[in-house]
């Protein structure tokens, strides 16, 4: 059975169950991530296992801080330190060619290892006392909704004997920015909270986002398949398609333009707040006992009256809806 615990003791009692290669679920800044020993082949399988996540899907491995990563790079490059000095600990995720110890099965059978430095108290808590680096992919049932709070954890895994260390809400409410930095340029493979401009400030370069496509062997999670997705059927939808919802529709709205008899919650109008409620504001939809759930698409960006600042956080979010909504129902 699913346990939540808090304070010091669930860290005792979580640091006993990795060192068994049990799984644990732990808080972000991000979201929740589901935790193994990073260098314990069979307690990353476990994860895998419990998420029911494909293995051609990497791991982002998990450290307290740079001087945990010599271990599991061949290189730690300058371009890494000038970021990790930036953005660490932080939502920025480092693609670095992995040395021998990483396991395959973290990697994806790849050359390349996924590293970041999470800027949670708790999180970092946990790394430094157990004192080695562990994986964290969202606490969910992979291609699920991403879990932002320990209760979304103890719903998706539900009946499953998984320890939750309670955290409170996460505060970005997205995944991490994921930057290659492996090739002859630094390339975002996931975009999130941290920009490319910002990226880019930091190296004294351009920075550019990776159009995907299904690749071999994926260099970061979360770029491959069906994320974030609820199980009811869930489209986007423009602010005057609202009207038309009935009372088996559940809406998620920023403007508050919607049918008077339709479910709905509302999200800020803001990048940042939008961000860190919608995957609360899915969670809550898929709760329900509606049928469908529509999404308004965000505000418009390009608009004068929006920061422009915050137009890569749009960008992140509609990354995430886009994946989360499903194309026909």
């Amino acid at each position: 059975m699913t346990e939540i615990l808090e304070g010091p003791e669930a860290i005792v009692a979580a640091i006993a169950r990795l060192g068994l290669g049990q799984p644990i679920a732990f808080p972000t800044e991000t979201v929740y991530g589901l935790g193994a020993d990073a260098l314990d082949n069979d307690a990353v399988e476990r994860v895998f296992a419990l998420k029911g996540r494909p293995t051609t899907n990497p791991l982002i491995v998990h450290v307290a801080g740079c001087e945990m990563v010599d271990e599991l790079v061949e290189e730690w490059s300058s371009d890494a330190q000038k970021l990790a000095d930036a953005f660490w600990p932080g939502s920025l995720t480092l693609v670095l060619n992995k040395s021998e110890l990483v396991p395959d099965i973290v990697t994806a059978g790849g050359p390349t290892v996924a590293i970041r430095c999470p800027s949670h108290p708790m999180a970092l808590g946990l790394i430094e006392s157990y004192g080695k680096p562990i994986v964290g992919p969202s606490a969910n049932p992979s291609g699920w909704i991403s879990p932002t709070t320990a209760d979304h954890v103890a719903r998706g895994f539900a009946g499953q004997d998984v320890l939750i260390l309670e955290g409170g809400a996460c505060r970005a409410g997205i995944e991490s920015t994921v930057v290659d930095l492996t090739g002859d340029a630094p390339i975002v493979l996931r975009p999130g909270v941290i920009s490319t401009d910002q990226i880019s400030k930091v190296l004294g370069v351009d920075v550019q986002i990776k159009q995907h496509q299904d690749e071999d062997i994926a260099r970061s999670p979360g770029t491959t398949g069906a994320h974030y997705q609820p199980a009811k059927p869930t489209l986007l939808k423009e602010t005057a398609e609202l009207g038309a919802a009935g009372p088996d529709i559940y809406v998620i709205s920023w403007s508050g333009d919607v049918a008077d008899d339709a479910r709905s919650s509302s999200l800020p109008e803001d990048a940042a707040g939008y961000a860190r409620g919608l995957y609360n504001a899915m969670h809550e939809a898929d709760a329900s006992d509606a049928s469908q759930i529509w999404i308004e698409r965000p505000p418009k960006t390009d608009d004068e009256n929006h920061n422009q600042e915050d137009a890569p956080i749009w960008h992140a979010v509609m990354e995430r809806l886009n994946r989360a909504c499903h194309p026909t129902v």
